[in-house]
């Protein structure tokens, strides 16, 4: 069993800054790709981030330039660091994870944390 756990929400003013989190943990032979989505309530779950096994990084547009995402391979963690919040930054963020159980696993299977809140005040 692959479990993802996020760390790091909370309240912060525009123009601040915050650091999410993600353990991932488990079952793990491989990570093939890691990444962050948001969400609030009412709308579809929105793609923020991504970052590959070998470090390659995308972004969605709305984010680009104020978000970075990295990984500490050894400790199966990602990160989202978050700077020039905006109130339209407010929402659930989720980690997702394509990770391969087992050295016998066909393909990577999709995995999702419960979020972690973030807030930016205006």
């Amino acid at each position: 069993q692959v479990q993802l756990v996020e760390s790091g929400g909370g309240l912060v003013q525009a123009g601040g800054s915050l650091r999410l989190s993600c353990l991932a943990s488990g079952s793990i032979f491989s990570i093939d790709a890691m990444g962050w989505y948001r969400q609030t309530p009412g709308m579809q779950r929105e793609w923020v981030a991504a970052i590959t096994s070998r470090d390659g990084t995308v972004y969605s547009d709305s984010v680009k330039g104020r978000f970075t995402i990295f990984r500490a391979n050894a400790k199966n963690t990602v990160y989202l660091q978050m700077s020039n919040l905006k109130p339209e930054d407010t929402a659930n963020y989720y980690c997702h994870a394509e990770i391969r159980p087992s050295d016998t696993s066909p393909d990577a299977l999709e995995y999702w944390g419960k979020g972690t809140l973030v807030t930016v005040s205006s």
